[in-house]
């Protein structure tokens, strides 16, 4: 490891044995029994499914495996490989022949609950036909592994659940990387980052290191901004919420915890009323709450009257939900073309995406995990030290848009600039 790359503290204090991980013991305990099996030619199942919450030791499981077993690790992220061919090239090649130093492999395939979040181009059969033909454990892991599509390859799997890390454990870790970093602090605030965290190590770290950026003092009233970390339910998710609810006040909850936007929230339940509803009769009672919504959300912006909002929503989720007529049935939603083309035209999104893809390349993390988690405190790094910026823009390959990006600040972007070339 680089030592522009240790400057992120979930790379610098990531553990390199099984009794430095913390919490989920009987977890780790679970799957080192099955990996020894394995090598050993006792091992029931071929693979293994480690699922739960994300930032509470499923990826950092298996890195730490590979190191104890001497195993070479085969690592891919089915979120940024979705395709049969993505996954052929990569992981079954592997598969199939010993590496040059080791006669042991671990194959990963991170986060395939991902794979269904966009069009399936074969990729979960991929997944299912690498079980089957590698001479090699496979490891998958997922946040949600229960959607239907993903029973035969659980039934080929041995599932071993991981759960948040307790907030006592986290704050021994917080206060290990204090002293290790030479910062004075107030336990309190360690145990409001870890509280803040909800069993998320990852996210923990990230916060520390966010909080502290150019101090060595830690207090409570340095925290506190961070306020609690708001668990978003993805878009795909509300979707299905809407259309499965009974009641209008279960449908309604589910946009509470969205980060849609409503006109965000409209344009998906446009694209995807008419395949989450086939009777016509469902079609015209949808289309008519949606209808009524729009009209709602035009006069909020006409006359900035936004006691209309409430009316706009309830016909959004409630009125959309109770046109069913039929039992709910899972089908697979369509991202809207629409928000897809403004997308595309967006310059700070491509910005974003590009800086994501680096951070995944080099953290070995998939793009969606860098945006949500190495991003964030990036853009502290970057507009609060510009020497540890300086690094890690030259570690991951910035480029001068980027650094303008992520600093918002001619001043402080040239600074870094002028520390690269030195």
């Amino acid at each position: 490891m680089s030592s522009a790359e240790k400057l992120l503290w979930t790379n610098k204090y990531k553990p390199k044995s099984f009794d430095e991980i913390i919490g989920n013991k009987e977890a780790i305990s679970q799957f080192r029994s099955w990996i020894e099996e394995f090598f050993n030619g006792t091992a029931k199942y071929k693979a293994a499914l480690l699922w739960g919450p994300p930032g509470v030791g499923k990826t950092l499981t298996v890195e730490v495996a590979s190191i104890v077993y001497k195993a070479e690790l085969v690592q891919m992220n089915a979120s940024d490989n979705r395709s049969y061919g993505d996954i052929e090239r990569i992981a079954m090649a592997a598969s199939k022949h010993f590496g040059f130093g080791s006669s042991r492999k671990i194959i990963l395939v991170d986060e395939i609950d991902g794979i269904l979040t966009s069009e399936d181009r074969g990729g979960l059969s991929a997944l299912i036909k690498l079980i089957e033909v590698s001479k090699f454990p496979v490891v998958f892991t997922a946040n949600d592994p229960w959607d239907p599509q993903f029973r035969q390859l659980r039934d080929m799997c041995l599932m071993i659940q991981f759960y948040g890390v307790r907030s006592t454990s986290i704050v021994g870790f917080l206060e290990k990387i204090c002293r290790a970093e030479g910062i004075s602090y107030d336990k309190e605030a360690l145990k409001f980052i870890a509280d803040r965290s909800e069993g998320d190590v990852r996210s923990a770290i990230n916060d520390l290191q966010t909080c502290v950026a150019g101090k060595k003092t830690l207090k409570l009233d340095d925290v506190k901004w961070l306020g609690y970390r708001d668990r978003v339910t993805p878009a795909f998710d509300v979707l299905r919420g809407i259309f499965s609810s009974i009641s209008c006040n279960a449908a309604r909850r589910y946009t509470i915890t969205s980060d849609l936007s409503y006109d965000e929230l409209l344009q998906w339940l446009n694209e995807n009323i008419p395949i989450q509803y086939g009777n016509v009769y469902e079609l015209i009672d949808a289309y008519n709450a949606l209808s009524k919504a729009d009209v709602y959300l035009g006069r909020i912006k006409r006359s900035q009257d936004w006691s209309l909002l409430s009316y706009a929503m309830d016909l959004m989720t409630a009125g959309v939900s109770m046109a069913k007529r039929e039992k709910y049935k899972f089908v697979k939603y369509s991202f809207p073309e629409r928000i897809r083309l403004l997308q595309k035209s967006m310059s700070v999104r491509e910005v974003m995406n590009e800086i994501a893809l680096l951070i995944a390349k080099n953290c070995h993390v998939s793009s969606r995990t860098a945006l949500s988690e190495y991003l964030p405190i990036l853009k502290v790094i970057f507009t609060h030290n510009v020497n540890m910026a300086a690094g890690i823009a030259s570690w991951l390959g910035f480029d001068d848009r980027m650094i303008d990006f992520l600093t918002n600040n001619p001043s402080i972007s040239e600074e870094i600039k002028r520390l690269m070339k030195r």
